[in-house]
Order: structure tokens, then C-alpha cells, then sequence
């Protein structure tokens, strides 16, 4: 080979390698952490379709399991999966677990924010202050025990929490609940991530524990990104592609603000 030659290759080289770290730059690197957490009377076993769809997807998908038993030991066990993750994460929370992201979502790995049938308090306020104008639908009973832990009544608990999902899988979460502390409710939050991080949310058309009137009001609050899904207050469940789909579309969205 020639010296003459060998230059041409060198500079054709050079020119190609300039040009894909060009074309590289102009497309946006999609986020590929999720983390998921878990609302009161949950665990995060329910996530189980929606992770698996996006883990198909090629993320990189973990789930909290919270203790219940303070808003504080939530967010701490929620920001201990966080600092696990090697890049930016799409956070998503369900019903009480909209609280914990709110609260954890400032951690600065977290990119976006992805609420399912879902409350976001402002800062200075609690889960319960989100039910002041609103109320919870009267078919959907708390039961505080003699120690504060509150469990779903056993009768209501399809009607209220899982009215679209089969009797016997409904039957398996009424007697698999996982309490939590009533004190939880009252803690408040101390800087509301919805205010600096992008959001999505997820307003569950048939919800019998947060009415989709609450849920409406709260995506207008926080300047979410909103997609309606017809489904109960365990949508994630019952609807697993369709909010997966959105945990999808956020990471996108939040991939291309990132870069």
C-alpha cells in the first residue's frame, strides 16, 4: 500500500467518524432506568406486567418494596433503589406512592416523573390534604387497627381498590394487603420534585379509591402530561401495556431534555 494510499484511508476514516459522532449527537438517548413504587395496601409484585413489558423494551427496570410505615422510611427505601441506578431514571409512583416520588424524585438521578392514578402533594402538604375538597369515593373503607395500621375493608376491597380485575386474583390482594401506618397520611412533604422535574400522569377513568375527578385536578396542578385509561385504581394491573406505553413515552420525552 502506498504512503499516498494510506492517507486517503486515514482521511476518508476520519471523515466517517466525524460524521457518526455528528449523526449521534442529533439522536436523543432515551432514559433506560425505571423505578417503580408501590402504593398503601401493595406491594410491588403488582408491577409484574408493566415490568415486564418494559424490560422487554431493553430497560432496566426496579421496583421498591416499601415498608408502609412512614412516609420518611418509604422515601428512604425509594432512594436506596435510586442509588443503585447507573444513569438518569424515570421514577413512577401508584396512588400513595405518587406521595413517595414526590418526596424522593428531587434525588438527581430522576429525570421524570410518571404518577398512576396517583396523589401529588405541594410542598408543606400530606397525602390526606389531598382529599380535602375531593373526598374518597364512599365505596372505598380504611380500617384503622388498635396500632395505626389501616387495612382495605374485606368487603369493599373489590368494588374499591380492583373492580376491573378478576375475582380470584381480586381475592388474592384483599388477603395479601400490606398495611400501613394511618400516621403516613398525615406526614408532609418537604419539596414537591413535580415542581422542577417534567411529569406524566395516569388518570384511571373507573377509579374507586381516588376519584378521577381528584386525579384530573391533581395532573392539572402539577402541568402533568396526561393520558386517560379506562381502568380502577389498580389500572397498572389491569392495564399493564397501556402504562407501560406511558412510562415509555416519558422516558423519550425526558431522554431528549437530558441531552
Amino acid at each position: 500500500m502506498t504512503r499516498s494510499f494510506r492517507t486517503i484511508l486515514i482521511a476518508a476514516a476520519a471523515v466517517a467518524g466525524l460524521a457518526s459522532a455528528a449523526q449521534a449527537q442529533t439522536i436523543p438517548a432515551n432514559v433506560h432506568n425505571v423505578v417503580l413504587v408501590h402504593g398503601a395496601f401493595a406491594d410491588g409484585s403488582g408491577w409484574r406486567g408493566v415490568y415486564d413489558r418494559l424490560t422487554a423494551k431493553g430497560y432496566k427496570v426496579s421496583v421498591v418494596q416499601n415498608p408502609l410505615t412512614s412516609l420518611a422510611d418509604d422515601v428512604a427505601a425509594t432512594r436506596r433503589v435510586l442509588a443503585r441506578q447507573d444513569g438518569p431514571t424515570i421514577l413512577v409512583g401508584h396512588s400513595y406512592g405518587g406521595t413517595v416520588i414526590t418526596e424522593a424524585g428531587n434525588d438527581p438521578k430522576v429525570a421524570g416523573l410518571v404518577y398512576v392514578a396517583a396523589l401529588a402533594p405541594d410542598t408543606g402538604e400530606s397525602t390526606g390534604d389531598q382529599f380535602a375538597e375531593i373526598p374518597a369515593p364512599p365505596g372505598f373503607v380504611i380500617e384503622a387497627q388498635s396500632d395505626d395500621f389501616g387495612f382495605v375493608n374485606l368487603a369493599k376491597f373489590k368494588s374499591g381498590f380492583a373492580g376491573d380485575v378478576g375475582d380470584a386474583d381480586a381475592a388474592f390482594m384483599r388477603d395479601s394487603q400490606v398495611p400501613i401506618a394511618m400516621s403516613a397520611f398525615g406526614d408532609k412533604v418537604t419539596k414537591a420534585a413535580w415542581r422542577v422535574k417534567p411529569s406524566w400522569f395516569v388518570v384511571a377513568t373507573q377509579d374507586g379509591a381516588i376519584d378521577p375527578k381528584l386525579l384530573r385536578k391533581t395532573a392539572t396542578r402539577i402541568g402533568a402530561q396526561t393520558v386517560e385509561i379506562k381502568g380502577s385504581h389498580v389500572v397498572f394491573l389491569s392495564q399493564p401495556e397501556a402504562v407501560a406505553n406511558v412510562i415509555d413515552k416519558a422516558a423519550k420525552a425526558a431522554g431528549e431534555k437530558t441531552h
